[in-house]
């Protein structure tokens, strides 16, 4: 997940030669949510579970779908500031291989991930699954080529994608008991552990290297006025891609009128319903992993928040003991979002909302402070950034 534009050179006033800082405050706080959500799902007890459902279901924008738009970004940043410095060949090569190694990692964690929720799936087909990291990993790959063609043709191929999926889903879906080729496809699609899916997903990938592009070619142009600029197209397409993302989502879903076993994210709706305060008739549309609303709203808030956070960190300089905390974290996403997982199962269902709190909170700085001295006395030597980082500098020798 550490996936931040490069430093690029560039020469002008005082927004020359600066890496992208916001990237890296979005980062850290995302994956301190992500971090938050997954001790809530397992630490909170049955009578408290309900806070986490309602707080994923309305957060979930900072989850996997920020990442798969910055690691978009990351792959403009790489290609436009190496094209014509290097042969296209080294360029593919080091894009692929930084894809590759995500896909490794997430074939790991998918093997982990079945046998925590008791998913049986026969080797060698237990190591597919549309995990975040491998998803990130395949979005590299499927950025690298979305550059290929122009941005109109970009935006064209991330609308079908968006509009058809579900139409798609929904037949492969109810084609499987009778057609092998339609098992098949959905185990591609869908795959057996599916926080994200192929499809509406693999639109992000075309759509955010627009955004890409525009972000890039501000920072080489270098101005105050071509970063303000770049500040209101990411805040004004933002807003109107989410609005029209909850309009068209405008409406409320139940495991009744969705396939539960297709939108696992539906799953939200009934665990916020064992709240002892009120019973919600359904979850808007817009709000479900996977819906052509939801990308939509997905991609519109995330670049909201970008737009926000670029304005405050790159263009006022902010600086305060809060971003600097943020940008630390994002710096070593990719390892605390593996790193946490080993401290799952300590307390199981045991913490109610006063001691979650407390501990979480606790658990978080203590894993900040931790890398913080990794990093610091070690180099960060055998982070997975520092994988990363030794994996493309022994492609360049």
């Amino acid at each position: 997940m550490n996936d931040s534009p490069e430093k690029i050179n560039i020469t002008n006033d005082k927004f020359s030669q600066k890496r992208v800082a916001s990237l890296d405050v979005v980062k850290g706080l995302a994956i301190i949510l992500i971090m938050l959500a997954h001790l809530g799902a397992l630490w909170l007890d049955p009578e408290w579970r309900f806070v986490y459902g309602f707080i994923l279901t309305y957060a979930d924008f900072f989850g996997p779908g920020l990442f798969v738009v910055l690691s978009a970004l990351s792959v403009v940043f790489s290609v436009r500031r190496k094209q014509g410095k290097m042969p296209e060949r080294i360029i593919r090569n080091g894009i692929f291989i930084r894809g590759f190694t995500l896909i490794v990692i997430g074939m790991f964690y998918n093997l982990i991930a079945l046998s925590m929720i008791g998913v049986q799936v026969p080797f060698p087909l237990n190591l597919f699954g549309w995990n975040i990291l491998m998803f990130l990993g395949f979005s590299q790959i499927f950025s690298y080529y979305s550059l290929k063609v122009s941005k109109i043709i970009r935006a064209g191929i991330g609308l079908v994608i968006i509009f058809v999926s579900e139409f798609i889903r929904e037949i492969v879906y109810y084609g499987m008991e009778e057609n092998i080729l339609f098992q098949i496809l959905h185990f591609i699609i869908t795959s057996p552990t599916p926080t994200v899916t192929l499809l509406p997903w693999l639109s992000i990938c075309f759509i955010a290297t627009i955004f890409g592009d525009f972000l890039h070619e501000a920072i080489i142009e270098g101005t105050e006025e071509s970063y303000l600029k770049l500040f209101r197209l990411f805040l004004v397409w933002g807003i109107i891609l989410t609005s029209f993302g909850m309009i068209i989502g405008w409406r409320l879903e139940t495991p009744e009128t969705m396939i539960l076993d297709e939108y696992t994210h539906l799953e939200l709706y009934l665990i916020i319903n064992r709240n002892p305060f009120y019973q919600y008739p359904g979850m808007f549309n817009f709000l479900i992993r996977g819906t052509a609303s939801n990308m939509f709203f997905l991609i519109g808030i995330n670049l909201i928040v970008m737009a926000i956070t670029f304005y405050l960190v790159d263009i006022k300089e902010k600086k305060n003991v809060l971003i600097r905390m943020f940008k630390a974290y994002g710096a070593v996403s990719l390892t605390l979002f593996l790193l946490h997982h080993i401290f799952l199962p300590i307390f199981v269902s045991q913490l109610n909302i006063i001691l979650f709190i407390f501990i979480a909170f606790s658990f978080l700085a203590l894993m900040g402070i931790i890398m913080a001295i990794w990093v610091k006395f070690f180099d960060g030597v055998g982070t997975a950034e520092w994988l990363m980082g030794a994996m493309g500098k022994s492609r360049k020798k």
